[in-house]
This record gives C-alpha cells, sequence and structure tokens, in this order.
C-alpha cells in the first residue's frame, strides 16, 4: 500500500490514467488482504481449536499463484526480485479456500523477499505426483539450521536475521501457512542450507 501511494505522487505517473487505475486497484486489494490479515490473526486460536470452517472449492493454483504474484508486482518490482515461474501441473484443481490459500502463498513468497540477503531469487514451480498437486517455493538467501526448521512453524518464533535489520513481523505467518495447509488435507515441509536459501514444498489432493 505504502509504494502504491508514494508512486501515486509521482507527477509522471499520476498523467498516465492506466497507471493510477492499476494503482488505485493494488491500494484496494491490498486494504482488503490487511482486513482478512488482521481477521486472520483473530481465527488462528479458533483454527486451533477446530472451531473455524473454512469456504472450500476447487481453486487453480497455477491461476492463484499468478495472480499472487501480480498483486506483488510492486514489492517484488521495489526490490528487484527475479521470480521465475515454472507452472508445470496439467491437473491444477485443489479443493480450497481461496482467500486462505490465497494468504498462504503470499507468506510463503514474502518471507522469501524478507530473508533475501541482496536480489530476492524466487522459484515458483507447481506439478502433478502421485495423484496430487506439488507446490514448491525456493529462494536463495541466508537458509536455515535444523534446529531453526524445526521451529518455523511454531507461533512467534522468528529467524534469527543476523545482519538483515529490515525484516518485519509478528512471527505468525509460517504459523498460519502450516495451520491453513493442515486444514486444507495437505502437507509443507522445508529443506534449507544456511548461506545457500530455503525450499518450501506443498502438497494437496487433486480436486
Amino acid at each position: 500500500i505504502m509504494i502504491a501511494s508514494e508512486a501515486l505522487k509521482d507527477d509522471e505517473i499520476t498523467s498516465d490514467k492506466k497507471r493510477v487505475s492499476r494503482l488505485a486497484n493494488i491500494i484496494y486489494e491490498e486494504n482488503v488482504r490487511l482486513g482478512s490479515h488482521i481477521e486472520r490473526v483473530l481465527n488462528i486460536a479458533r483454527l486451533e481449536k477446530n472451531d473455524f470452517k473454512l469456504d472450500t472449492k476447487p481453486v487453480d493454483v497455477n491461476e492463484m499463484i499468478t495472480l499472487v504474484l501480480d498483486s506483488m508486482a510492486l514489492k517484488l518490482q521495489k526490490c528487484e526480485a527475479e521470480t521465475t515461474l515454472e507452472l508445470n501441473a496439467e491437473k491444477p484443481m485443489i479443493i480450497a479456500d481461496d482467500l486462505h490459500f490465497a494468504n498462504v502463498l503470499y507468506n510463503l513468497i514474502d518471507n522469501a523477499i524478507k530473508y533475501s540477503t541482496d536480489i530476492p531469487v524466487i522459484n515458483i514451480s507447481t506439478a502433478n505426483k502421485g495423484g496430487q498437486m506439488v507446490i514448491k517455493v525456493a529462494v536463495k538467501g541466508i537458509g536455515m539450521g535444523r534446529d531453526q526448521q524445526a521451529k518455523i512453524f511454531e507461533q512467534f518464533y522468528r529467524i534469527p536475521t543476523g545482519n538483515l535489520h529490515d525484516v518485519k513481523g509478528f512471527g505468525l505467518g509460517l504459523s498460519y501457512v502450516n495451520t491453513i495447509v493442515k486444514k486444507l488435507n495437505g502437507t509443507i515441509s522445508v529443506r534449507s542450507e544456511k548461506e545457500k536459501g530455503s525450499e518450501f514444498e506443498l502438497k494437496f489432493p487433486l480436486a
């Protein structure tokens, strides 16, 4: 929201109606996402107590990844991220809550940006294996040791960032991701190596 708002102060941009319209849409969509983020925090306790019902329906994973990346375009552009897509799943449909599933993807990509030491290099892929949808989000970055990998899905745990001082958050992102993935009958795992990077792998039953 801040990036889009700052862009609207640029006279060159405000003279271009198409760019203004696109920025306005981004601000609107991110405000909606912010509202859902607040709701997400409030609902984490409900999710863990099985006192929360997801609004599930068939969701096209390849399409959702593209939509989430589009909503993050300004953020990715600002940090000069290099993003590679390999959306190879020929059967892309899963049963999911589209809002919460979009938030899962957003969190994983946002983490990839936060924990990169230089220009983020992110690879996102989909494939069908063993009757499942497999999604991988990989990033070159600070990576994690085994002790950190064992804790990253715990509430309020944040990866030590060393010299990275601009990492913001409350340590709820990956805990939320893990909870939603499990609620959607999926699994999530991480492979990581310090100073090299991390890869998150999600698996879901096909619709």
